[in-house]
């Protein structure tokens, strides 16, 4: 099914032609309204005007992450505040998270595209969607639920946690469809089977998962365990949120871009060269209508290959492999990102602590789990009142984690120069 036929059939020359149109016109827009780009280009010695073609895009600077904090809250905002609507933000301490912003029309966009992924899993306005996906300042389930909303289709708000109700609700509502990472999917599994049920009997047809890496063996087991068909859906926060890409019913052997709003290039992460399509690299995506908060050659740090043999299913636009692996060192965590960065910053702030610290990433079932072993100093080691301050400290550093970045690691923390410079800063025990 396909939701916009005329821009999702768009022969691959007149998709192309718009590509470059709405490329021109955000970049004159950012030169003269975000003072970062015209700075960027400047800098560049390029001008908006002389990128004529989708191959002349390689001639424009890169915009990272860093640089997305570097400008916290609004400083890439190319409206003004009485034009937004909706912010959204990704988790970071305090001062090194990033903001997104949309407009009215960044909504409808957004929902538009929400409701071309959701149709390509076959969805219409006749489903019930379980959406599991966290609401709140992630921009996962807020952002399926406006698609849900635009096909028509009645949607259970659930958003993550407290899982015996959720499956409570999965018997009561009878919902055809369900939303989440695939780990909360495998997770609510085990749930079920401790409370003898079996997911197979609910009316679960279709399930879409994302926010995490995932495999095809995740896959064949949430199918089996449930019943139901799974399909891949990918967005990233900085870029609008989920529904840059998604998964047809044909072949399942990639996700559709959609290229009519974004621009996707494959670059060497150490290099920046760009790569001939359908060569793995990191994904690189410019923002053609976004209002708000438009993104030009964006790193996301996502590694994967792209797809250009024709579909089956009659959409034209390109399509990417998932994801499965990262170029930088940030960890996906429950569908959360984080950085190491991030958990330095957070312990640096707390005394009594050395700057030696220790990440295990593992699994408990389904879910993931993580491990925080911390150096304190001799000071706080041999200070006579030193169980009280060791505990005090480990309190701190689960608030702080919780409070800034959303999750609640298992905390230890370890004697003076145990945690020697040289060992592995972040051990990742799970198999993806």
């Amino acid at each position: 099914m396909i939701y916009n036929e005329e821009f999702e059939t768009l022969p691959r020359e007149a998709l192309r032609a718009l590509q470059v149109k709405r490329l021109q016109q955000v970049l004159e827009r950012v030169y003269h309204s975000v003072g970062f780009y015209k700075k960027s280009l400047d800098a560049a010695k390029i001008k908006p005007h002389e990128i004529k073609s989708i191959a002349d895009i390689g001639k424009l600077p890169f915009i990272t992450r860093q640089d997305l904090r570097d400008n916290y809250p609004f400083g890439l905002f190319a409206v003004p505040m009485s034009n937004i609507v909706r912010l959204h933000a990704s988790s970071g301490t305090s001062g090194r998270s990033t903001v997104f912003g949309y407009t009215k029309r960044d909504i409808e966009t957004w929902s538009e595209l929400m409701a071309r992924s959701l149709a390509a899993a076959g969805l219409t306005k006749n489903d019930i969607i379980h959406n599991a996906f966290g609401y709140g300042l992630f921009t996962g389930g807020l952002g399926l639920h406006y698609g849900a909303e635009k096909i028509g289709a009645s949607v259970i708000p659930m958003s993550g946690g407290n899982s015996k109700r959720q499956i409570m609700i999965l018997q009561d509502f009878g919902p055809t469809v369900i939303c989440c990472t695939p780990s909360y999917a495998l997770h609510l599994a085990e749930e079920g089977k401790a409370l003898g049920v079996d997911m197979k009997s609910l009316k679960l047809r279709v399930g879409i998962f994302g926010a995490e890496p995932w495999n095809k063996a995740m896959r064949d087991e949430i199918e089996k365990t449930f019943g139901i068909t799974a399909l891949d859906l990918f967005g990233l926060s900085e870029v609008i949120g989920p529904g840059i890409a998604m998964e047809c019913l044909e072949g399942r052997n990639g996700l559709h871009i959609f290229e009519d709003h974004f621009i996707v290039e494959t670059i060497n992460p150490k290099t920046g060269e760009v790569l001939p399509e359908g060569e793995e690299g990191e994904l690189v995506f410019t923002t053609l209508t976004k209002e708000a908060f438009p993104l030009i050659r964006y790193r996301s740090g996502d590694v994967s290959r792209l797809i250009t043999e024709p579909c089956r299913c009659g959409r034209t636009h390109i399509k990417m492999e998932r994801v499965l692996k990262r170029s930088d060192d940030m960890l996906i965590i429950r569908g959360v990102n984080i950085f190491p960065s991030q958990i330095e910053a957070i312990l640096t702030d707390i005394e009594g602590l050395e700057p030696q610290y220790q990440l295990i990433v593992d699994k408990a079932g389904a879910l993931d789990t993580l491990e925080l072993h911390v150096e304190v100093s001799d000071k706080t080691f041999s200070d006579s009142g030193g169980v009280k301050e060791l505990q005090k400290i480990e309190k701190r550093i689960l608030k702080d984690m919780k409070d800034y970045l959303g999750i609640a690691p298992n905390v230890k923390l370890v004697e003076p120069s145990t945690l020697k410079k040289t060992d592995a800063r972040i051990i990742d025990k799970r198999r993806i």
